[in-house]
């Protein structure tokens, strides 16, 4: 593995947005994270990985500011943390993790968990689940992995579908870090919310194999809210959904799947679509009733035999 860096200087800032800024290096787009790199402006020298574009790899495929020699360098530390991201690569950085200081939920009590194979079925399920109700997305490996990347996440949150973003495991530029999809999703119920909506990032890991695929991590969150005994839903086509409305329900939030949108392939968005709507139906069709919250407090106490 080899990084393949260059020196350049910064032409132009193209737009900013929280945690991501668009700029060009010698007229070449490229991408950075302010938070990760420290501020960036016209002028300033920096280094940038070149290698995904050189490979032409797709939508994936443009240059990233790896560091801002001018005004990057000697950056503190995050205060209090002390759990690395990415740790012994040269990128790695202390986060602070929340399994650090606030209590996880022993089960999840039947806490829809909302499984996407693909980002782009996020923006589809937070419109099924729709407003009024407590949603956490969970970024996991397999994809892009800052989260500020995704224009989805930041459309659901300013929208009022999304609370809190967490960027799970090697994932970074979430509100919260956890170190594990399990403990992300015992955070999530410890923290009261009604629902966990689990995609990986923009962009997909693929090896062109049956389990070389980023993909697969939509089971292994699956996999671990069915055991913290939540009820995980595969975002797939669900016949029995109505999904009359999906489109009004959508309009507006960024909706791109492979290069097609809506008009292109809306089977595919609106089985998505149905997916949230599923989850949210488990709520009783609004916010969490008062017997289900109940009975998520009740879920959560540990089996007698391990109560003493």
């Amino acid at each position: 593995m080899v990084l393949s860096l260059r020196r350049g200087t910064v032409t132009a800032i193209v737009e900013r947005l929280e945690g991501l800024a668009r700029i060009e290096v010698d007229g070449t787009p490229c991408i950075a994270y302010p938070r990760l790199t420290g501020p960036v402006e016209v002028d300033d020298e920096v280094l940038v990985n070149v290698q995904a574009r050189e490979l032409e790899l797709g939508s994936g495929g443009f240059d990233v500011l790896y560091a801002n020699l001018t005004r990057g360098l000697d950056l503190a530390h995050e205060p209090g943390a002390h759990v690395m991201k990415l740790p012994y690569t040269p990128l790695q950085a202390a986060v602070e993790h929340a399994e650090e200081r606030d209590e996880l939920a022993e089960t999840l009590g039947r806490m829809p968990v909302v499984c996407c194979s693909l980002h782009s079925q996020v923006a589809p399920v937070c419109a099924g689940l729709g407003p009024g109700i407590r949603v956490a997305y969970l970024q996991l490996p397999g994809g892009a992995l800052p989260v500020s990347l995704s224009d989805a996440v930041r459309a659901l949150r300013e929208r009022g579908l999304v609370e809190a973003a967490v960027a799970v495991g090697a994932c970074v530029e979430g509100d919260v870090a956890c170190v594990n999809v399990a403990s992300a999703l015992a955070w999530a119920a410890g923290r009261g919310f009604d629902v966990a909506v689990c995609s990986i990032g923009p962009g997909i890991v693929g090896t062109g194999t049956l389990l070389g695929h980023g993909g697969v991590a939509a089971s292994e969150a699956a996999n671990a809210a069915a055991a913290l005994r939540g009820s995980p839903i595969l975002a797939d086509p669900r016949e029995e959904v109505d999904v009359s409305g999906w489109e009004e329900a959508c309009a507006g939030l960024p909706l791109s799947h492979m290069g097609r949108g809506p008009a292109d392939d809306p089977a595919f968005f609106a089985a998505a679509f149905a997916a949230g709507r599923f989850a949210r139906r488990k709520l009783g069709g609004g916010s969490a009733p008062s017997r289900y919250r109940s009975a998520r407090r009740e879920d959560r106490r540990p089996p007698r035999d391990q109560a003493r």
